[in-house]
């Protein structure tokens, strides 16, 4: 539709709040899907086809030696891609009505992901295909679509051992058909960017591609000030050869706020077509002022002011929703990070959704958005190195073009532990495919994650990079840096410490992680993998070594598939790297990071639970991770001594120069956790009470012993992302005894009934060897907690969700949504 209006401010206002004038995108939402193209149901997009399950080792049941874990013999590996019914094809339909063909000159379908080796047909001819399940892609419809009905149907097919963790199935991300009229901008083909920064101002600059245009328009954009609120009009220049405008903006200081994940900045923009007295808008979005730089002298800098980023990595899927999108469940995922100090995200090891870099841009996350696991040499039999030769260089534009204006992304990966990484082949890959990035994105470097230092090093894999990213391998940080002409380095995947939350094992055990019995690591934080170490490694290194610009830790939550150290346990179907467990209750390593990295908040948290029937008169080692330097332990009012940080004189393993010992491990714990090993359990309270640098009393906390389980505390975790704000809700299910105390090893089986404007969704107690299903309305709690989610059905109306163990001793009802959060 077009408007014939004044170029007045009154319509600029209109349409930076209506938006696309030109454009009408039809979110595809409801499709028919069928697993064998002949019987088919009604399923809502984004959907994952195996996340109901059932459970069952058969489903990708793999014999292999994982040459990444230094593993030389192959094993069975019963829960490596997450032990659920992902693998085989997949069908999915859609009709939809045209009454005139006329109504639009150009459309594409935009896929966010299909997972996967998706192939598209529109009323029965191919239309479009691509490789990679992660990445997305377009699909030119216009020649296919035509007046009346139309259906559009996609195949997909996921093969065996094709990928090494639970990849997910189906369209699990958006789906959307854009029309578009003649005159029109690709998103795709916009470029917007920060030039320059400095004390006097900023300059924005601007180019897009104009299809359709004909001499006659001129084209403006028009940015909001998001101090004045005025609105800054950049007339664009058209090369009519190319169609290709161009245009800046200079901001004099004081007239923008600079993006940051502390104050994410973000300025509405649009650019419009003027054809005498009739605008058109054909491209809206939302920017920001900010720039990136990396070097030896300043380190990283986000607008020219040194930081060390604190990052974690996420895997796709969003545990018990599977890889399944969801916004209210990632506005979760993304606050619970940054209210542990986290500022970056690292999307391993596969490109991000649009929605995911929506939200970091809103939230403020910085993010290293990743590309590829593997290159030409396969790390499983049918993963992506059958597509490589092939496809890369159209995935990494694909990636590059789809989210380079968004301000979060600080920089873009091009592969994982890339076996080549030792070869003149790899080295030369690198090289094309850094290129790619900096032809359509000069303004942002590229890093990869290396595991082979001394091969990538020697190689030349590693001086290639913008970023020289190590995984691991604290100890090699001198002889790596003395080797890297940039002189600085980015721990691109560091700690891969593993732990079950609520499980604490007596002794406590310094050193690599070994397969006990029970499926389960302790919780006390003192276990790494082969590869890897201790937090406390990455803290000393980023605070010792001036030339580290920052890491992102293995892994901020817990995610499907990859059981280290239970690959060849069944029935082991989830990690246990997570700071959060799969159902995102955060662990006790979680308050280690946070007593680090959330220098705005202090945090005070004790460890283990006070109940331990039965171990009386016994020794029950106490930690407490807390921002502040010192603290005193009591038991039941009785002092068990006053401890503080080690400090600086405590150095790391890059000084040692050597992997770490168990002893040394315990050692340089001493810099970051206060522990107290000798204290002798009585039931009663443990509390400590913590000082500041001058030796003031700050603040307490204390844990109870537990008694018998008698009633459930229901609590919304996400009330303001749930409802109103989005579909879902996530409820916290705990255990407490008759004062209110939670019961740390209560595992009753709960069920649950939701009445109202709603329905279950799922539930996840966070227990890696769980074989219960997700979507089923009963799970047993895991030390004494779980999550249950509902999802609104109704546009209004509460939604009430009721609780209870199977002898309906215990219940308890919650209602959120319009009527309030009320337990």
């Amino acid at each position: 539709m077009k408007t014939r209006i004044l170029f007045t401010l009154s319509f600029i206002v209109f349409h930076v709040v209506s938006g696309l004038a030109q454009v009408r995108v039809i979110n595809l939402k409801t499709w028919n899907f069928s697993r064998d193209s002949l019987h088919w149901q009604a399923v809502d997009i984004p959907h994952d086809w195996a996340i109901s399950g059932p459970f069952d080792k058969k489903w990708d049941l793999q014999r292999v030696a994982i040459a990444q874990n230094g593993e030389k013999q192959a094993t069975e590996k019963s829960g490596r891609s997450g032990a659920l019914p992902w693998i085989g094809e997949g069908w999915y339909s859609f009709r939809l009505t045209f009454g005139d063909r006329k109504d639009f000159s150009h459309a594409y379908l935009c896929f966010d992901g299909a997972m996967s080796e998706p192939v598209v047909y529109i009323n029965g001819k191919e239309a479009g295909r691509w490789a990679y399940g992660y990445n997305a892609f377009r699909v030119d419809a216009t020649k296919y679509l035509r007046k009346g009905e139309n259906n559009i149907v996609v195949h997909l097919n996921n093969r065996e051992e094709s990928s090494r963790w639970y990849p997910g199935a189906g369209l699990y991300r958006p789906v959307k058909l854009v029309l578009t009229s003649e005159l029109r901008i690709d998103p795709w083909n916009v470029y917007l960017r920060t030039t320059q920064l400095d004390a006097g101002g900023a300059t924005l600059s601007v180019d897009a591609k104009v299809d359709g245009w004909d001499g006659r328009q001129k084209l403006v954009a028009v940015a909001v000030s998001t101090v004045s609120g005025r609105f800054e009009k950049i007339p664009l220049t058209v090369n009519p050869q190319t169609g290709m405008a161009h245009g800046e903006l200079n901001w004099k200081k004081g007239r923008y706020t600079a993006w940051t994940p502390e104050h994410p900045v973000l300025i509405p923009f649009t650019i419009y077509a003027v054809d005498g007295d009739v605008l058109t808008a054909l491209y809206t979005t939302k920017t920001a002022v900010r720039t990136v730089s990396v070097s030896r002298e300043k380190g990283f800098q986000l607008n020219g002011v040194t930081r060390k980023i604190k990052g974690v990595c996420l895997h796709h899927d969003l545990g018990p929703l599977g890889a399944a999108e969801n916004k209210t469940a990632l506005i979760r995922r993304i606050k619970r990070m940054k209210n542990m100090g986290a500022d970056a995200i690292r999307t391993a090891h596969n490109m991000p959704s649009e929605l995911l870099m929506q939200l970091c841009d809103s939230l403020g996350m910085m993010v290293m958005a990743e590309s590829f696991d593997m290159w030409i040499y396969p790390k499983c039999r049918n993963g992506y190195a059958r597509f490589f030769k092939e496809w890369a260089d159209k995935d990494i534009e694909n990636l590059v073009r789809h989210h380079r204006n968004h301000p979060c992304i600080v920089m873009w990966s091009i592969g994982n532990e890339i076996p080549e990484q030792w070869s003149e082949e790899g080295r030369r890959i690198a090289g094309r495919l850094q290129d790619i990035c900096h032809r359509l994105d000069p303004s942002r470097p590229v890093t990869q994650g290396m595991d082979r230092a001394e091969d990538a090093l020697k190689s030349g894999f590693a001086q290639v990079m913008d970023v020289p990213g190590f995984n691991y391998h604290v100890y090699k940080y001198n002889p790596n840096i003395a080797q890297l002409p940039g002189g600085f380095l980015l721990g691109s995947e560091t700690a891969s410490t593993v732990s079950s939350r609520g499980v604490y094992k007596l002794p406590v055990r310094w050193g690599v992680a070994e397969a006990d019995s029970d499926g389960q690591v302790s919780s006390y934080d003192t276990q790494w993998c082969p590869w890897s170490n201790l937090p406390e490694e990455d803290f000393i290194a980023m605070e010792d070594l001036p030339y580290t610009i920052g890491q992102f830790v293995w892994t901020g939550e817990d995610y499907l598939g990859e059981p280290t150290p239970y690959d060849e346990y069944w029935p082991s179907r989830s990690s246990y790297f997570g700071a959060c467990d799969l159902a995102g209750l955060p662990k006790d390593r979680y308050y280690l990071y946070r007593s680090v990295w959330n220098t705005k908040e202090p945090t005070l948290h004790l460890l283990p639970h006070w109940t331990w029937n039965g171990r009386e008169g016994q020794t029950v080692p106490v930690f407490c991770y807390t921002s502040y330097p010192e603290a005193e332990l009591f038991v039941n009012g009785r002092s068990q001594g006053r401890r503080r940080k080690a400090g600086k004189a405590v150095q790391g393993a890059a000084a040692a120069g050597h992997a770490t010992t168990p002893d040394e491990a315990r050692q340089r714990a001493g810099r970051y956790r206060l522990m107290w090993d000798d204290v002798v359990y009585e039931p009663g309270e443990l509390k400590v009470v913590a000082y500041d640098g001058q030796g003031h009393k700050v603040g307490s906390t204390a844990v109870y012993t537990a008694g018998k389980a008698e009633q459930l505390l229901l609590t919304c975790d996400n009330a303001a992302e749930g409802f109103p704000g989005g579909d879902l809700a996530y409820i916290t299910v705990t255990m407490l005894d008759g004062k209110g105390i939670p019961v740390p090893d209560a595992d009753d089986e709960l069920f649950f009934t939701v009445s109202g404007a709603g329905r279950f969704k799922a539930a996840c107690n966070g227990d890696p060897t769980s074989l219960e299903p997700f979507t089923e309305p009963h799970m047993r709690l895991f030390h004494g907690k779980l999550v249950v989610i509902v999802e609104r059905t109704a546009g209004t109306g509460g939604i009430t969700l009721t609780v209870q163990n199977g002898a309906r001793t215990v219940s308890r009802q919650i209602t959120v949504g319009d009527a309030g959060d009320r337990p």
